[in-house]
């Protein structure tokens, strides 16, 4: 894959978000992936499972630090897409994320 071919974090969303300072890490949800378990509404209060569409979804695509650990649990507990989960946290200073990161090496993990 060459480096024109990359997905950047800070290439999705929308062109109003809040100052990076604000809200520091960005949600990017594979919501063509989700598999509706709820597993991330279990542990997160930004997340919501849709009973009509049988979807989670995000209350925010944007958080600050003081939400930063349950989205990250939120990624990690996802069992979609083989188990590597549809939620990623980017971190919108660096375009690095945090969760799930299954390659370890901080890369945008998304399928599409």
């Amino acid at each position: 894959m060459s480096d024109e071919d990359v997905i950047r974090p800070s290439d999705i969303g929308d062109s109003d978000a809040p100052p990076v300072e604000a809200k520091p890490y960005k949600i990017v949800f594979e919501a063509n992936k989700c598999i509706g378990t709820g597993k991330c509404a279990e542990v997160s209060s930004n997340w919501d499972l849709d009973l009509e569409t049988g979807l989670a979804r995000p209350k925010t695509y944007y958080v600050g630090e003081e939400d930063l650990d349950h989205n990250v649990r939120a990624a990690e507990v996802c069992p979609a897409k083989k188990g590597n989960g549809v939620i990623h946290v980017v971190d919108r200073r660096t375009d690095e994320e945090i969760a799930p990161d299954p390659e370890g090496d901080g890369t945008l993990s998304v399928d599409w």
